[in-house]
């Protein structure tokens, strides 16, 4: 039975159409915000996935450009694989819902969002984050929801939620906070250096909105909601968990797991395991769940060690940072390159620089993004982690990193105005164990400096972990967390930034939402940890960016035309642009306002390409000077070319002091002269002289 309910959200109505369409999917919603309008659909399989220790949720986000009117480009006129920002909003449903959905539930379920129509003003993102949830929250897949979404901006230092496309543009903060009745579940963020205090009153400003959404919602619930179903559950049996402790005793556990060595912890846990296997070699059933059940004591014992006894597996103390260590310059030939290393986690990123020509072409939902300067990628090898596996291309993950990295550092960028390049960054993880994210935040910063890029200053990031206990307050922060209590821990808080504030925040967890107390404690942390690496360690591997970029990278001179002589510049067909680039072995670009930007690695070059481009769009005024070769001869004179394209005729009679008779018995084609302008001839034409030119 179709049903339709609405609601007031930031002066916008939403809308919420359910038993409208896709009647077969466990549940439905089809969401109007504004004029956005979202498809979100949630089905589950009838029987659990066989051979998996998991949850198997897959979130897709489908983006149609005849949502915003458009054709997709090139030669294949229909969508392909999902964009960036796609993967990105897949990513940022997935983080909310993920946890509260049951341990032990093995049916593959799909949370599936089709972009239907896109208002810029109604971000068809945050519509799929709440008809996710709602499409969830009504059906009978088992769920622990709602949960709610939104997005806030600053502008003119106010807080403004679900900003608007024009918002958007001149906004300081790009924060989206979901929430649960009572917690905050998942945080993200790009910010230009907002201070920590304002950005906590951003996300608990975000966490009230999301309470009166919750309450929407249950009323959807309450009218349109099926009864969950039951499942076959796949927890370990308590059982099991009694005699494994009979044979591996905890302090057994304890000592296995209780080093600094991700290599030396994971044979003492083979070890443990082979044991483990021996004793229940009769046992089938057992021997099956035995992998998920060392994997839950180890776990167990973990958190008891960090949580009761306050210490950490690798004996450090509960806000100490591991060994740390940066260096630049490891690769001479690139742009730029620097390594930052934290314990086993080690990244090295490098820096290239090319003409702005080479920015990265949007083709998506936001028209207001149609090119992108700046680009992150992040790479992560099995090498890595020690193990093996073939490469296909980065994955959902590492397009996330590269993503979270990018929005970190782009706050301190130079304009295009004051550094005029496309910068491309790339960070190889050479060894992983926690946070490499924002491992790849400190060597990139790092890694522009050296590279002559005039960032406003350094930037640096750490995550946080945290560990909690039966009650709200019974919890343990730590600082910059390794894989092990990442693993076993409650979340992973990654922020970024610089001696001034917060650039980018990305919050992981697996429980069921974070008070203020361990938000705010999480922030500070992470801003102590950060200012002690940029101080500490990133300064003084270097301090400030280069002075000018290195010497295999492009330079780039930049000057402006006349918009109307951006044809004489360019030519019939390209003509003239292109016999400029391959004489100078320049690269040339020139916008629609004038502006002209000279790209090579020869000083020589770029300087001759300015001065065609110069003597193309002079109007010749008498007793001007110009130089150029001869490039045709005529009975009546000879035609000097100053650059491509632009010619002048000099008579016979203004080539030498003296009479000559023929033009040859003074100059032969190829010849460089200097000529000075005489004004216009009887026809209108400019005339040139040779032999008038000043000595």
């Amino acid at each position: 039975m179709y049903k339709k309910f609405e609601m007031e959200l930031a002066g916008r109505t939403l809308r919420v159409d359910v038993g409208r369409v896709a009647k077969q999917a466990n549940g439905a919603a089809l969401m109007h915000y504004g004029e956005t309008v979202v498809l979100s659909t949630a089905t589950a399989s009838d029987k659990p996935r066989e051979g998996i220790d998991f949850f198997p949720l897959s979130v897709e986000y489908n983006e149609k450009l005849y949502a915003v009117g458009k054709i997709p480009g090139g030669f294949n006129k229909r969508e392909g694989k999902a964009s960036e920002n796609a993967v990105l909003t897949c990513r940022v449903i997935d983080r909310p819902m993920r946890p509260l959905f049951p341990k032990d539930y093995r049916n593959d379920v799909t949370l599936e969002n089709l972009v239907l129509s896109v208002d810029q003003d109604c971000a068809p993102e945050l519509t799929a984050m709440l008809g996710s949830a709602i499409a969830t929250a009504i059906s009978d897949i088992p769920f622990d929801g709602p949960t709610a979404s939104t997005q806030v901006g600053l502008v003119d230092g106010e807080l403004v939620f679900n900003p608007t496309a024009a918002q958007r543009d001149v906004s300081d903060l790009a924060l989206t906070v979901a929430s649960t009745k009572e917690k905050v579940i998942m945080i993200e963020a790009g910010a230009n250096e907002v201070p920590e205090d304002k950005m906590i009153e951003a996300i608990f400003a975000a966490h009230e909105i999301n309470q009166k959404v919750i309450a929407f919602i249950e009323e959807i619930v309450a009218e349109c909601g099926k009864p969950k179903h039951e499942y076959i559950s796949f927890a370990v049996p308590e059982e099991l968990f009694a005699e494994i402790q009979k044979i591996v005793p905890p302090q057994e556990m304890e000592e296995a797991v209780f080093t600094d060595d991700k290599q030396t912890r994971e044979e003492n846990i083979k070890v443990i395991t082979a044991k483990l296997e021996e004793a229940f070699a009769e046992n089938e059933e057992w021997l099956e769940k035995l992998p998920e059940a060392v994997y839950q004591y180890q776990k167990k014992v973990v958190r008891k060690m960090i949580l009761k006894d306050h210490k950490r597996p690798d004996g450090r103390g509960i806000e100490e940072i591991r060994p740390l260590a940066a260096e630049v310059d490891l690769l001479p030939r690139v742009h730029g390159s620097a390594m930052f290393t934290r314990g086993q986690t080690q990244i090295c990123t490098v820096t290239t620089l090319a003409p702005l020509s080479e920015a990265q072409r949007v083709d998506g939902l936001d028209e207001s993004e149609t090119s992108k300067r700046y680009m992150h990628h992040y790479n992560f090898p099995s090498y890595s982690v020690g193990e093996t596996r073939p490469s296909r291309g980065p994955g959902r993950r590492e397009i996330g990193h590269g993503a979270l990295a990018e929005r970190a550092l782009v706050p301190v960028l130079p304009t295009e105005e004051e550094f005029p390049y496309a910068i491309r960054t790339v960070s190889e993880t050479f060894e992983s164990n926690g946070s490499t994210s924002q491992a790849s935040v400190c060597a990139s910063s790092m890694s522009l400096m050296a590279a002559g890029v005039p960032i406003k200053t350094a930037v640096a990031g750490i995550s946080c972990g945290l560990v909690t206990g039966e009650t709200d307050d019974d919890y343990l922060v730590l600082t910059d967390i390794q894989g092990l209590e990442d693993f076993f821990g409650d979340m992973d808080f990654k922020v970024a930034g610089t001696h001034e504030g917060i650039t980018a925040i990305q919050m992981d967890i697996k429980i069921h939402g974070l008070t203020r107390p361990i938000i705010e404690e999480a922030i500070a942390r992470t801003r102590k940890a950060r200012l002690y690496i940029m101080d500490e360690v990133m300064c003084k591997a270097i301090s400030e960016p280069r002075a000018e970029v290195g010497k295999y990278a492009p330079k780039i001179i930049q000057m402006s035309i006349d918009p109307m002589k951006i044809g004489d510049v360019v030519g019939q067909r390209g003509k003239t642009i292109n016999a400029i680039i391959e004489r100078t072995g320049v690269k040339i670009d020139i916008t629609d306002d004038g502006s002209v930007s000279i790209c090579g690695t020869e000083a020589e070059g770029m300087e001759k390409a300015k001065k065609m481009i110069a003597t193309i769009v002079t109007d010749f005024e008498a007793g001007m000077v110009l130089e150029g070769d001869v490039v045709s001869i005529k009975e009546f004179g000879a035609f000097v070319e100053f650059a491509p394209g632009k010619e002048g005729m000099v008579h016979i009679s203004k080539i030498a002091k003296h009479r000559i008779n023929h033009v040859e018995d003074v100059l032969t084609l190829g010849d460089h002269v200097k000529v000075v302008c005489l004004g216009k001839d009887k026809m209108g034409r400019m005339s040139f002289s040779i032999k008038d030119v000043a000595e």
